[in-house]
């Protein structure tokens, strides 16, 4: 654990100076969103971020993968199965990033970068064997996905990259999350003594961090799709991971990452239901509807750092329980879930609404009322 330190230290460090350069109009990866009709930020903003979240957290790989080889060199650090694994793993990382990065570049087509990330889930699935092959219900039978284990698969890993693509919309909201949830993860691979999970998950959070002192409100700069496709999908891949190693069950990454997953999905699938475009851009997600009616920014996404950390917690409280108590923790998460969709409501019908402005004489200049003094993003690529 101790060898972990300092290239933990290094992603931290890495990605907030990577980040802080990156926020610079002056730098040659500055490659800004700028505001439109359906967005909520309110000036051109970089939109780079991932590259330091990501580019930290290869360093440090590499710098533990050498100081690990130095001091164990008698024995192989992980056993071979695991280290093809892990190679596969970064491989499918990679892959999408490099994608995604061009695509905030000069665009690309939605086709495209689908086939990419299905190209990169059929790498995870065939190279590391990873598929999630049953879903249990506690007090209940366990479903065994048998023929349907592949698919369903490659579809979990797609909809976690795009799902943290369309909740990238808001100052410092996938950046803290990135930081909670892999956090969290990183205490499930401490405590189940699987390496892998606990270096990759430590790293992230770290890198995540480091960006996140430039993400909070008011952002000086995004994540972009090359960070938030990529850390989704990596996110997706532990999930299956920690379920075949019997790190934990599905439940349990479900219910850490559930204020991303279940605001994307309800939103999504009402959109679908309503014959809307679902991968057009749009201000429906619950978070953004609690900003347009008139939060500020930082205290909208307090408030998800509090429901993000408080679901963490149910999950590690579900991993300790016995059966009986695994439903009862499950129920009282839906429960809450669905008193938070009621919440949002009460909110919108009270507060008054706060109008977003785009005009470019506004852009320029400052505005009064505490929503707009914040840069918040709307990232809506599939």
């Amino acid at each position: 654990m101790m060898m972990l330190v300092l290239p933990a230290v290094l992603a931290f460090v890495s990605s907030w100076w990577l980040t802080k350069s990156l926020c610079s109009p002056k730098s040659f990866l500055s490659i800004l969103a700028h505001p439109n009709e359906r967005t909520l930020h309110a000036r051109p903003t970089p939109q780079t971020g991932g590259l330091a979240v990501v580019g930290s957290v290869m360093i440090s790989l590499i710098l533990a993968a050498s100081l690990l080889a130095i001091i164990q060199s008698s024995k192989p650090v992980f056993p071979k199965g695991i280290a093809s694994g892990s190679v596969w793993i970064v491989a499918s990382m990679l892959l999408i990033f490099v994608v995604s990065f061009v695509d905030d570049c000069m665009g690309l087509p939605a086709s495209l970068r689908l086939g990419v990330q299905a190209a990169a889930a059929c790498i995870i699935i065939g190279g590391v064997g990873l598929t999630l092959s049953s879903i249990p219900i506690p007090g209940g039978p366990t479903i065994q996905l048998g023929l349907a284990a592949i698919p369903v698969s490659v579809l979990l890993l797609i909809w976690m990259a795009n799902l943290y693509n369309f909740m990238d919309g808001m100052d410092g909201f996938a950046g803290g999350m990135t930081f909670i949830g892999f956090s969290f993860l990183a205490y499930f691979g401490w405590q189940a003594q699987f390496p892998v999970m606990l270096i990759i998950t430590i790293f992230v959070a770290m890198g995540a961090l480091g960006f996140l002192l430039h993400n909070f409100p008011p952002a000086r700069i995004f994540m972009g799709d090359a960070g938030s496709i990529t850390i989704g999908f990596l996110a997706g891949t532990l999930m299956i991971l920690g379920v075949r190693e019997r790190v934990f069950e599905i439940w349990v990454p479900i219910m850490i990452f559930s204020p991303f997953i279940l605001d994307a999905t309800v939103t999504l699938t009402h959109r679908a239901f309503r014959r809307q475009k679902i991968w057009e851009a749009h201000r429906e997600h619950y978070y953004q509807r609690v900003v347009l009616s008139g939060w500020s920014h930082r205290r909208t996404v307090l408030a998800e750092y509090a429901v993000m950390i408080f679901c963490g917690g149910l999950a590690v409280l579900y991993h300790h329980a016995n059966e009986t108590w695994r439903l009862i923790i499950l129920v009282t998460w839906v429960v809450m879930f669905f008193a938070l969709g009621q919440l949002v409501r009460v909110v919108e019908r009270r507060a008054k609404p706060i109008p977003l402005i785009h005009s470019p004489l506004v852009m320029n200049q400052d505005v009064p009322t505490a929503p707009m003094q914040d840069s918040v993003q709307e990232t809506v690529k599939v």
